[in-house]
Order: structure tokens, then C-alpha cells, then sequence
């Protein structure tokens, strides 16, 4: 599992510097010191790569939210909207921490074949938040909830993208905003 890691931490150092285009399995050999055929018996291509790059980073990015969850649903609403900052703080560590992940996320949205990868795990964790905030909020039917839940993991994850590419706004008034926003997407005004 090691050589599989250090062929991930080299394909995002790469992605960084050459992006989603250019980027290729013999670019990411020759960077990490292997053969074409140890790279093919983790990975089939460089979407391949994108796709476990990827994975990679919406698991690091899931952990700090459900451990997020566990220290402040059972505080209550107030606790959670009050944290939500931490949380977007949080999350912009591990995106930080990880190599090309700027250009992971964009991978995410720009090409069709890793779309899935975003999808299904912003869907996981909206499931895993609707069931946390259901008995904070039964004014609101799953549908409902759901719906603002799935939009606002949506909208957390642009603000995520956006510390690593607008330069015209400071990080921490981007949070800040964000957070703001995010406050209030659950409930009615």
C-alpha cells in the first residue's frame, strides 16, 4: 500500500504543477522512480489516479465533518451554528495538507468520468447529516431537509475551492461569510 500512496502523493504534486491536461502515468513513473507496469497494477490510467486522488481527499475531508458532527449535534442547533467556522477551518486543512488537491477538486467538477466521485460522497455525508439534524429540526420533512442539507455541502465544498483561488477576498473573511451563510440554510427565516 505504500508504493500505491507515494504514486498518489506524486500525482498530485504533479496535477499541481501541470495540471488535469497534462498530466500522464509516464509523467508520474518517472517522477516516483517506477516501472509503467507497478503504477498499472494500482491504477489503469490517469483517471484512474484522478478518481483515487480524488477519493482520497473526500475521505480526509469526510473524517473532519463527521467528527465535526460528533462533538456538536449533541450540543443542539446553537452549538452546531455557532462551530460552523471550525468546521469550514477544518476542512481547509486537510485540503491544504493534501498534494494538488486545488487541482483534484477541480478534477472533481471539470471532468465527467470523476464527477461521481464528488456526487456520491457529498451524498453519503448529506445522508449522514440529515439523520443527525431530523430530530434538531422536525419541523422539516426529510425531503426538505435533505434537499437544503445536499445544496449546502454543495455550497461548503465552492467555499472550500474558492480559499485556494480568490485572491481579492482574505481567507478568513471568506469563512467567515460562508459560515454566515451556511447558519441559516437549514431553517426557514
Amino acid at each position: 500500500m505504500q508504493t500505491r500512496e507515494r504514486l498518489l502523493d506524486v500525482a498530485g504534486e504533479l496535477l499541481g504543477e501541470v495540471g488535469i491536461e497534462r498530466i500522464s502515468t509516464n509523467m508520474i513513473c518517472a517522477r516516483a522512480g517506477v516501472t509503467p507496469p507497478a503504477l498499472y497494477r494500482y491504477f489503469k490510467d490517469k483517471y484512474a489516479v484522478l478518481e483515487a486522488l480524488g477519493r482520497r481527499l473526500m475521505d480526509r475531508q469526510n473524517v473532519v465533518l463527521s467528527a465535526w458532527l460528533d462533538r456538536y449535534v449533541p450540543k443542539g442547533l446553537t452549538a452546531i451554528a455557532d462551530h460552523i467556522e471550525d468546521l469550514l477551518r477544518d476542512t481547509a486543512k486537510v485540503t491544504a495538507a493534501e498534494p494538488g488537491a486545488i487541482w483534484t477538486l477541480r478534477a472533481l467538477r471539470a471532468v465527467p468520468q470523476l464527477a461521481h466521485v464528488r456526487i456520491e460522497s457529498h451524498r453519503l455525508m448529506t445522508d449522514r447529516l440529515v439523520k443527525a439534524y431530523a430530530p434538531l429540526l422536525p419541523e422539516l420533512s426529510k425531503k426538505v431537509l435533505w434537499r437544503r442539507v445536499r445544496i449546502s455541502i454543495e455550497f461548503g465544498f465552492a467555499a472550500d475551492e474558492m480559499l485556494n483561488e480568490e485572491s481579492l477576498i482574505k481567507r478568513e473573511d471568506i469563512i467567515k461569510e460562508a459560515a454566515r451563510m451556511l447558519r441559516w440554510s437549514l431553517r426557514d427565516p
